[in-house]
């Protein structure tokens, strides 16, 4: 069984896996980390330190989003996020590893999409 993921660097080093990603840190604060696809800019998770816990804010499908925040105490509407788009994970160590990998490649995947259907201006 893999251990939990309950660090940043942790989720970083998980973040850095899927192609086109870097890490961010646009509010100059340390404690917020982004990491964004290189080819639009999106970010797809926000990680950051909450309550003594590190939290990361993934973009979710509505129609997804109450099944996780359902399934785990420690998914909840994003801290400082559009709530019907964001959910917030808190690495306490109760999300099994490959559904706290779910859920950060679904917001990955949901964020690169974003990037094949441009809108014209």
């Amino acid at each position: 069984m893999e251990k939990p993921m309950t660090t940043r660097q942790e989720a970083i080093k998980y973040c850095m896996k899927f192609q086109d990603t870097y890490e961010d840190y646009p509010f100059h604060d340390p404690n917020w980390t982004c990491m964004r696809l290189k080819s639009n800019k999106r970010i797809f998770a926000w990680i950051y330190e909450h309550n003594e816990k590190i939290w990361i804010n993934v973009k979710c499908d509505p129609e997804w989003r109450d099944l996780w925040r359902n399934a785990y105490e420690s998914v909840l509407p994003a801290y400082h996020m559009n709530k019907e788009h964001w959910n917030s994970i808190i690495l306490d160590g109760t999300i099994p590893t490959p559904e706290l990998h779910r859920m950060i490649a679904e917001s990955y995947e949901l964020c690169a999409k974003k990037n094949q259907n441009p809108k014209k201006r």
